[in-house]
């Protein structure tokens, strides 16, 4: 069965002063799904995001929400969608509830209908007994909340996130994560930039690779670790002066498919650890190099980043704002 499509994208480029950030990008997101575009900062993902919300134009290609043009129906797409931001729009001294009437006025929402819609939200996101508090009393968990409470207002078909987690603490963040699951169960259709590889791995139904301003692949966590083949084994030897050496010995072996140096070893991905573990500790032997530690893993979200974009990506670090 066809599944309907929320928004198309074909052939999308954006360039301004001169510097290319979106290059030729085509996906599609479908209609009830957590679409992710993971990828480190500078890769594009905010300017592919905000060129889906309207805020800018693209310089070449299209792309439709709900079947309207982004460029030409831009009044039409804002009505449908909500936009939580990456930059905080928290006045410190506005309460919760009065941030949600404010935002309320904007949209020309009714007073009957603002209380009913801000009562909704304010229980959706667990802020009911902190609606009255001053914003700068709340910890970065709560303002997050509080932004997707926003986001939520004007009752949207799609919800951006612009990297909904970035800086919060670790429960905080796994808070959040709860709250987009319980969005997509009711319905709604969720798109998100992300540089956590943990957060793309366990909310989104798929996901896009993008660095560059290129779209690398696209698939689910699960079809994209599948389809990378192979089991990763990880080697950490006492001197890093012979990591050269073991990798340009163990490369082009049977059963090993591709060797890639790290600051401490090799991580080496095996068509079977069977089958190529005996090769690897004999190579390490016959060349005198001491191995510290062996780990054995699948493979993870970020070996299928390092195989399409030749790098690791550089997470940010959590904050301990909570």
């Amino acid at each position: 069965m066809d599944r309907a499509i929320a928004i198309d994208v074909s052939r999308l480029s954006k360039t301004y002063d001169g510097h290319q950030a979106v290059a030729d990008i085509s996906f599609q997101v479908y209609a009830g799904e957590i679409f992710g575009l993971l990828g480190p900062n500078g890769a594009g993902k905010s300017t592919t995001l905000r060129t889906l919300i309207t805020l800018l134009a693209p310089s070449s290609g299209s792309a439709t929400v709900l079947g309207h043009d982004t460029a030409r129906d831009a009044d039409t797409v804002r009505r449908l969608i909500g936009y939580v931001p990456q930059e905080r729009a928290i006045d410190r001294f506005l309460t919760g509830r009065e941030h949600l009437e404010l935002l309320a006025a904007l949209y020309h929402l009714s007073k009957a209908e603002a209380a009913k819609r801000i009562g909704e939200l304010l229980k959706l996101v667990e802020l009911e007994a902190h609606a009255d508090r001053p914003a700068k009393t709340y910890s970065g968990g709560m303002k997050r909340k509080l932004d997707i409470a926003c986001g939520l207002l004007p009752d949207p078909k799609i919800l951006f996130l612009d990297e909904p987690t970035l800086g919060l603490d670790v429960q905080s963040r796994l808070r959040i994560w709860d709250y987009v699951r319980m969005l997509k169960a009711r319905g709604m259709t969720v798109v998100m930039t992300t540089n956590y590889l943990d957060e793309a791995d366990q909310l989104c139904d798929r996901l896009a690779i993008i660095d560059g301003g290129r779209i690398k692949i696209i698939g689910s966590p699960v079809e994209l670790k599948v389809g990378l083949g192979g089991d990763i084994v990880s080697l950490t030897l006492k001197e890093t002066n012979r990591i050269p050496a073991l990798e340009a010995a163990l490369k082009g072996q049977p059963a090993i498919r591709a060797v890639r140096a790290t600051a401490t070893g090799l991580d080496i991905r095996v068509e079977s650890p069977e089958k190529a573990l005996p090769a690897i500790l004999e190579s390490a032997n016959r060349l005198d190099c001491r191995l510290e530690f062996i780990k054995y893993n699948r493979p993870r979200l970020d070996d299928v980043f390092i195989a399409h974009t030749g790098r690791r990506i550089e997470e940010p670090t959590a904050s301990s704002e909570e």
